[in-house]
């Protein structure tokens, strides 16, 4: 008589998915199979107890504290890299996985869910049975893409090997930057506000044969935008143009014409004659310095006022001789009438 005996698999142990935003997500199972019949049997196999779980629970923010919601993250199993769970941060930037076996896994960023930040590196979470491992994870901004350029003030041609410090006006380190060939120079610049963050240019090395232009330029660096700022140089030797004079006025262009007649002030210069005048009547200057009495070399022409005091004295002298030559007629004229008087007697 022969026996059969019949073997029986154990069945393998349930996986439990975390449940992502309210929703359970399970992994596929495994199932017994009966085994074809061997010549011995064995006893039928009990199933095994099931295995405590855990959680992660993940907080979501950006470096100015605000919550960001829409963040798709997974996490990974460490050994093979498949993926276990994923999910997405709701409104209030929080992601929760429940369920899940004890173990290290590999929590994985897949998508900000934000135009303006970037993805965290990845990271491993342990999770312990019984426990929900809490994670705050921090996006940070884009960085700004910066240009500069360098170029000469008066041609507005680039010029290469200017040394130029960025630094951030509040917090961070400065970045520097040296032109090359086009004159031009980038960095990525860290954003620290979604309004963007305040930056510092200043040359701290003028190209060969330029001045150093130290005066600070300041530019905004904001998330995932491009900011260019053009710096310039003036040549060693070259000065700037001073602003353009005004035009004096006409009456101030043209020079006042000097007087022809000479004034008590100004003397006459040696060998220059008076104007004469526009009338055949000679002005009483000119009657004044007559050809007949021509004045001292050197001395000052004299005017009709200064003429008036010798012409009163000229006339008392001639008032003076007249008087006395009429004395002297009538002493005369008196003298004959005697004579002839004693002549008669």
């Amino acid at each position: 008589m022969h026996t059969h005996s019949v073997c029986y698999l154990p069945a393998a142990a349930l996986t439990v998915a975390a449940a992502v935003t309210g929703t359970l997500a399970w992994a596929p199972t495994a199932t017994a199979h009966t085994a074809e019949p061997t010549p011995t049997a064995t006893a039928p196999a009990s199933n095994a107890p099931d295995t405590p779980t855990g959680g992660v629970q993940i907080r979501k923010k950006d470096p100015s504290g605000a919550v960001l919601g829409g963040a798709q993250f997974s996490l990974l199993n460490t050994i093979n890299g498949t993926k276990a769970l994923q999910g997405t941060t709701n409104s209030e930037g929080i992601l929760r996985f429940e369920g899940v076996t004890p173990g290290v896994y590999r929590l994985k960023e897949t998508s900000t869910g934000s135009s303006l930040h970037e993805l965290v590196p990845d990271q491993d979470v342990i999770v312990t049975a019984g426990q929900d491992a809490p994670l705050t994870i921090i996006d940070p901004f884009k960085p700004a893409d910066l240009t500069v350029k360098k170029t000469d003030k008066a041609t507005d041609k680039p010029l290469a090997g200017a040394v130029i410090s960025v630094a951030p006006t509040d917090k961070g380190d400065s970045v520097t930057l040296t032109t090359g060939k086009d004159g031009t120079a980038s960095a990525k610049l860290p954003v620290f506000s979604r309004t963007g963050t305040e930056y510092t240019a200043t040359e701290t090395k003028a190209p060969a044969g330029y001045q150093m232009d130290a005066k600070p330029v300041k530019l905004t660096a904001k998330p995932g935008a491009p900011v260019a700022v053009t710096l310039t140089n003036t040549a060693t030797g070259q000065t700037t143009k001073p602003p353009a004079t005004p035009p004096a006025s006409p009456e101030a262009a043209t020079p006042s014409k000097p007087s022809a007649k000479p004034t008590p002030d100004q003397p006459a210069e040696a060998g220059t004659a008076p104007s004469p005048s526009a009338s055949s009547t000679p002005l009483v200057d000119e009657a004044a310095a007559s050809p007949a009495a021509p004045g001292p070399e050197g001395s000052l022409a004299h005017t009709g006022a200064d003429a008036t005091p010798w012409l009163l004295g000229g006339a008392g002298v001639l008032l003076v001789a007249g008087g006395g030559a009429v004395i002297a007629a009538r002493r005369r004229r008196t003298d004959d009438e005697s004579d002839d008087h004693r002549a008669e007697s």
